[in-house]
């Protein structure tokens, strides 16, 4: 799949954009801060509807605009669909498809499908697990547009619990009222929970094979990369006399059963704190290469290759996912060959290089591997020409 044409109205730097790409390689280059960035983050906001760099639609909309708009034209094998996203200052997001009445934004998920490759994914390797987390959903989400319910359903779910454990935080009696809404939401945790954690299984079982086989590629397969799936079930349950278990062979069911008995033995403690213990918001993806975990452990190189290599993964996971011809998603590296060797470099370049559409940003010509000199877009404060 492809972008053709790009408009932006009071999009981050830009009060009005008209961008025409092309299918193969686009390069935008420019000066650092004059706006490159903020061309791909909304190809990646048509795709996700979330940026990449920050986690609120605020800082979106260009200083003092109520609103933006984000318009593309999309090319999907044989088939032409005008998008359109209206992202509006502290009401609703609404979406347009070929110029119908506005829907919801999130009719829109999975219409377009993107992998970005950023220096934020170090944050995947050395950050804090809420960006795995967020990785594994936004892929899940991607490849099953209806989880996206699943996963604001389940967000919900936490925010309303934890409001209810912080009210009775520390008393040594629950009323009967109060036992029974709490029960309630252990139950919807639970369920939603169970289908959100079997979700992100799925995902990583698809990921992990495309990962392992990238990194050997990027890295000379020095050290063999995994992951595994952690949960709060793991470590958190003292009380609850769980046997060890092997998640990603449980059916959604058996984890539902687990969440709820966790929940269960550990109300005292849960009480105590006033926060939800279990479920997948307190997971996490844990990254290993050979023994030792990559976080703390990994040095720079092996860090970027490891990042790249679950990027790569999710690029293989949707080609399989629909390998109509057409169908791939359009790869989008933002500023991260300055920061990679010239073997890394050039390896990710040529791999990359046979996707429909490709876009790159970069501060110079020169960063640009040759395998991936297409065609150029020059980049100046609030404006974007063909070079």
């Amino acid at each position: 799949m492809y972008i053709s044409q790009l408009s932006l109205t009071s999009f981050r730097s830009y009060a009005q954009a008209d961008v025409h790409l092309v299918p193969g390689i686009n390069v935008l280059v420019g000066p650092n801060g004059v706006g490159k960035t903020n061309i791909v983050e909304s190809i990646g906001y048509l795709a996700n509807l979330a940026s990449h760099r920050v986690s609120n639609d605020a800082p979106l909309l260009n200083f003092g605009a109520d609103r933006a708009l984000i318009r593309g034209t999309l090319h999907r094998g044989n088939q032409q669909t005008q998008l359109e996203v209206e992202i509006t200052s502290g009401k609703i997001n609404r979406a347009r498809i070929n110029r119908a009445n506005p829907v919801r934004a999130r009719e829109i998920l999975g219409m377009v499908r993107t992998v970005l490759f950023a220096p934020e994914d170090l944050a995947l390797i050395k950050g804090d697990p809420s960006n795995r987390r967020r990785f594994l959903d936004e892929l899940l989400v991607a490849l099953r547009p209806v989880e996206a319910g699943t996963k604001n359903d389940y967000e919900r779910i936490v925010k309303q619990r934890n409001a209810l454990l912080k009210s009775i935080r520390g008393k040594s009696k629950l009323t009967a009222s109060q036992e029974n809404t709490l029960q309630a939401w252990d139950l919807q945790l639970a369920a939603c929970g169970a289908r959100l954690i079997r979700g992100r299984l799925n995902v990583l079982s698809l990921l992990r094979p495309y990962m392992q086989a990238a990194y050997a590629d990027l890295a000379d397969g020095a050290k063999e990369a995994s992951a595994v799936y952690r949960s709060s079930l793991e470590g958190e349950a003292e009380d609850a006399s769980l046997p060890a278990r092997d998640l990603e062979s449980l059916d959604q069911e058996e984890i539902q059963d687990l969440l709820l008995s966790a929940i269960e033995a550990n109300r005292s403690r849960e009480l105590e704190r006033g926060i939800s213990l279990f479920g997948p918001h307190r997971d996490d993806l844990v990254l290993t290469l050979g023994a030792a975990p990559a976080k703390g452990y990994a040095s720079h190189g092996e860090t970027w290759s490891f990042a790249l290599s679950l990027r790569l993964a999710a690029y293989r996971v949707f080609g399989d996912d629909d390998p109509r011809p057409g169908s791939g998603p359009i790869l989008i590296l933002d500023d991260v060959f300055a920061e990679l060797d010239a073997t890394r470099r050039n390896r990710l370049a040529h791999i990359v290089a046979g996707a429909e559409q490709v876009l790159v940003t970069a501060a110079v010509v020169e960063d640009v591997p040759e395998a991936l000199k297409g065609h150029f877009f020059q980049v100046s404060p609030g404006q974007v020409v063909d070079a």
